[in-house]
């Protein structure tokens, strides 16, 4: 028997002769590469045996969905008309970015929608825009970094605290943070996200294990930060144990890392192969949740949300040691994911791109820019909104046309007109790139309830 198997092997032990053996051969030659052939069809004989124990395997359960049904690959249309939406701040939204979301209203699978004021153009859904679906999800609709998130972390230190500290607050950020696809940690943290079923039972996720495991505890690049600033309380809520008032605060934004881009990456090819869509949505396909690989997105996505947590986490950890201080309550929001709510009183899938959820009591945190207050807000539950708010100001000038516009000089005057100082930072995130952030926060007042501010003014940036 030849080492390498074919199609006429899984015939020879009672495959049906149709897509189910190319199905059987991908994910043989995709995860099982090194086994033994004789053991491969063994197994195979099991599944063929008894298919219903397979369901949800990760190398065999797209196989036993074949068998028992074929997923249906069909071209899809967009319909004619939109579903309901509503804009918020739409007089500062640009053209472009509103018709990138009119698209994703047309889609077959889509219920209600909604754009941010924060809004600008992305990829598959506009940055700020919301997507309520009938039992699908759009890994563009996610965005590429899955379970990008707000954390602010806030010790019971008043103000002055930061007086006369500039150089330790500068030395923690540059020594206890890491930014970028190489920078990580000598010393690993290890945590029990890397104890989760998904890295064992999905292959493909199996396979990043060891990238997350490296990464856990940094940042991106990009519009990613970690910085120390003031936050001012007008409100509080019993738990935090503060008086109004204004205290010491970590603030952080960063996603799911080398994991969440792969497995974006991964599922989004797929959807498209599934879903084909016209040329102007094909970044809105989707993975229907009742087949194989939209089920195994859907774990994969909340494994890489969970795990953009324990970034976080451990950033945040790491700083509040060096700095020997407790923290005393940590507010975070994802803004980069998808929920299962209930929208007039049915299921639907919310995805949220770039945009906070803000459901009636629901705490998150809205940055402005490096050098302009970021806001805690309190969710309003406006269900025009799909329960959200903006994720932050939003750009106004594109990461190319900063380039164009701005210099290093430019950059330097505005930090030192606000008194902020910067570790790393480029031209394409300049604070002058983002929209008014109160303008946004007007927008937005039947959306969220201001709880308090957040003033930075020590920030760390890649280079």
């Amino acid at each position: 028997m030849g080492r390498k198997l074919s199609g006429r092997d899984f015939i020879k032990i009672g495959f049906p002769q149709n897509n189910t053996i190319n199905i059987a051969l991908g994910q043989v030659n995709r995860y099982k590469k090194k086994e033994n052939k004789n053991n491969i069809l063994e197994e195979a004989k099991q599944v063929l045996l008894n298919p219903e124990s397979f369901i949800g395997d990760g190398i065999w359960g797209k196989v036993v969905e074949s068998m028992i049904k074929q997923v249906e690959v069909k071209k899809h249309q967009l319909n004619t008309n939109r579903v309901p939406f509503s804009i918020y701040g739409e007089d500062a939204i640009d053209e472009q970015t509103k018709y990138q979301l009119f698209t994703a209203l047309k889609l077959p699978v889509a219920v209600q929608g909604a754009l941010m004021p924060d809004a600008h153009y992305g990829y598959g859904l506009p940055i700020g825009g919301v997507l309520a679906t009938d039992n699908a999800v759009i890994p563009y609709g996610v965005g590429v970094d899955i379970g990008c998130r707000m954390s602010m972390s806030v010790f019971n230190l008043p103000a002055n605290f930061l007086k006369g500290k500039d150089h330790q607050l500068l030395n923690i950020l540059s020594e206890h943070t890491k930014f970028g696809m190489y920078d990580t940690h000598k010393i690993k943290a290890d945590h029990e996200v890397f104890s989760r079923e998904e890295f064992k039972n999905i292959p493909f996720v199996k396979g990043l294990l060891d990238k997350a495991y490296k990464q856990l505890g940094t940042s991106g690049s990009g519009n990613h930060f970690v910085e120390f600033g003031i936050v001012r309380l007008t409100e509080t809520k019993p738990e935090w144990r503060l008086e109004p008032g204004e205290y010491i605060a970590v603030l952080s934004h960063s996603g799911s890392r080398g994991l969440g881009a792969n497995i974006a990456k991964y599922y989004t090819y797929l959807a498209t192969k599934q879903c084909p869509l016209p040329s102007n949505a094909q970044h809105l396909a989707w993975l229907d949740l009742n087949t194989h690989d939209g089920q195994e997105y859907w774990l994969a996505m909340n494994l890489a949300g969970d795990y953009a947590k324990a970034c976080h986490d451990d950033i945040h950890r790491r700083i509040a040691k060096a700095l020997g201080k407790q923290i005393a309550f940590t507010i975070e929001n994802h803004h980069n994911f998808a929920w299962k709510e209930i929208i007039n009183g049915k299921e639907l899938i919310v995805h949220r791109k770039g945009a906070t959820p803000a459901a009636e009591g629901q705490l998150g945190i809205i940055p402005g820019s490096m050098t302009t207050n970021g806001y805690i807000v309190e969710g309003l539950g406006n269900t025009e909104s799909l329960n959200s708010a903006s994720h932050g100001a939003g750009r106004q000038h594109s990461r190319a046309a900063c380039k164009q516009r701005f210099t290093k000089s430019e950059i330097k005057k505005e930090l030192s007109s606000t008194g902020v100082q910067l570790i790393g930072g480029s031209v394409d995130e300049a604070p002058m790139a983002y929209k008014d952030i109160n303008a946004v926060m007007q927008a937005q007042s039947e959306l969220v309830k201001v709880l308090g501010s957040f003033t930075p003014k020590f920030v760390r940036m890649d280079k």
